[in-house]
């Protein structure tokens, strides 16, 4: 498990590209046939790829630095599939899942395992602590609701939906649901905002492997840029925007945790305020 720290806004200022990258960017979490995890203290969020090889499962463990027996022992979990295909077994209970599904895993649970039912398959894991239990549950991409956005004008022409939600599957935080931007679309969250009870990450997928999104980062009027690639996470701290811009439309899963779970409580930032 790796750890990172929390950072203060005036931090990211004296960051090079190097240092801003290794605080807030997330590479190679999908190796096959392991589970990569990376703890920050922003908001003591858990984030991870699993990517489990066809009749090999891969179980997720505990890890020193949360001091439990098991994983889920006091927090909760969604992973999601953002490619191939495959099924999670939870205390013995299989859930199958298409490219795009999502699980949710209640604080208590124990066994949890990932199975792959084809090649190059990868498992997208989010975790929160948890102060409730809930139980285990299935969002289907097909089937939750869609939001329609944006306009070609713009450039921003997505579709949002929410899988781990007040409306949908209950959490004790955890809030995780995906965008996909029509083609021709490259921007996402502009114009920008800030969620001071909320950390935020990005997981961008779908996008081509020799094309990039610039992932604009920091207080708005101190702005920064990171260029990420294809199934690479950012995290972003609460004081800080997030929001981008691709070479190529692409999709990206939106996973928070924080003080409440509420969808619409931003700080909202106009174009023009950007620096």
């Amino acid at each position: 498990m790796q750890i990172r720290h929390s950072t203060h806004p005036d931090q990211l200022q004296e960051f090079d590209t190097d240092q801003l990258r290794a605080h807030y960017l997330v590479e190679d979490l999908f190796v096959a046939g392991e589970i990569k995890v990376v703890y920050t203290h922003e908001d003591r969020i858990v984030v991870g790829g699993a990517a489990p090889v066809p009749g090999q499962a891969l179980t997720l463990g505990s890890y020193g630095p949360l001091r439990t027996s098991s994983f889920c022992e006091r927090r909760e979990l969604a992973a999601l599939v953002i490619r191939g295909s495959g099924s999670v077994s939870v205390d013995g209970t299989e859930h199958k899942l298409g490219t795009r599904d999502c699980v949710y895993v209640g604080q208590g649970a124990v066994d949890v395992q990932f199975h792959a039912a084809e090649d190059d398959t990868h498992f997208y894991l989010f975790s929160t602590p948890s102060h409730a239990s809930f139980p285990t549950a299935v969002a289907r991409f097909d089937e939750v609701d869609v939001l329609n956005m944006g306009s070609p004008d713009t450039a921003n022409v997505r579709e949002i939906r929410k899988f781990v939600h007040a409306d949908g599957i209950r959490s004790s935080q955890l809030v995780l649901g995906v965008t996909r931007l029509a083609a021709g679309s490259v921007w996402n969250t502009m114009p920008p905002h800030t969620h001071d009870r909320r950390t935020e990450c990005y997981l961008y997928f779908d996008l081509p492997a020799d094309q990039r999104v610039i992932h604009l980062c920091g207080e708005p009027q101190r702005t920064r840029n990171m260029v990420v690639r294809n199934e690479e996470v950012v995290i972003s701290p609460s004081w800080s925007i997030h929001s981008g811009v691709g070479t190529h439309a692409y999709t990206f899963v939106w996973a928070m945790g924080g003080e409440n779970q509420a969808y619409d409580d931003m700080d909202q930032v106009a174009v023009t305020e950007l620096r």
